[in-house]
């Protein structure tokens, strides 16, 4: 092989040496920010490791929300009407939150199976519900506003 050719293939193979080393870095640093929906029904069946970052969404259940009135912690249970969740929450919550809504929190799971939130969201109006939330009471047979399907 000619010395020119040497010199284009070894510029050819750094480049994809190079390209495939920013790519790899960059999947494992986007693997890393990805958090997974999951239902109550879900955490309840142990489809979730302690541990790891997830959202988990449903209805805030009614009569469960605790205030400690010492710090900004808050405990209360999401439902999907199949599974119940308890979260445990420190800050301060969104204006919209109360017991009958439906909410996404992120966070993650602790070896004794309470969801330890980091961020609780509320939705914005009454007719608004994340898509994962709404699907998740659809297959429990529950409306989105908390109703069996049969109930009308």
């Amino acid at each position: 092989m000619k010395a020119h050719r040497k010199k284009k293939l070894s510029i050819i193979l750094f480049i994809a040496v190079g390209l495939s080393i920013a790519i790899g870095l960059s999947l494992f640093a986007l693997s890393n920010n990805i958090d997974l929906f999951y239902t109550p029904t879900q955490v309840a069946a142990g489809e979730v490791t302690p541990g790891q970052r997830i959202r988990v969404g449903g209805m805030v259940k009614e009569g469960t929300v605790e205030h400690n009135q010492d710090e900004l912690e808050v405990s209360f249970i999401t439902t999907d009407y199949s599974h119940d969740v308890q979260v445990l929450y420190t800050g301060i919550l969104p204006d919209l939150f109360r017991e009958g809504q439906g909410i996404v929190a992120e966070g993650m799971l602790t070896s004794a199976g309470v969801f330890q939130a980091s961020r609780v969201l509320a939705k914005h109006d009454e007719n608004y519900m994340s898509a994962e939330v709404r699907s998740a009471l659809e297959s429990a047979g529950v409306d989105s506003d908390g109703m069996s399907s049969g109930a009308y």
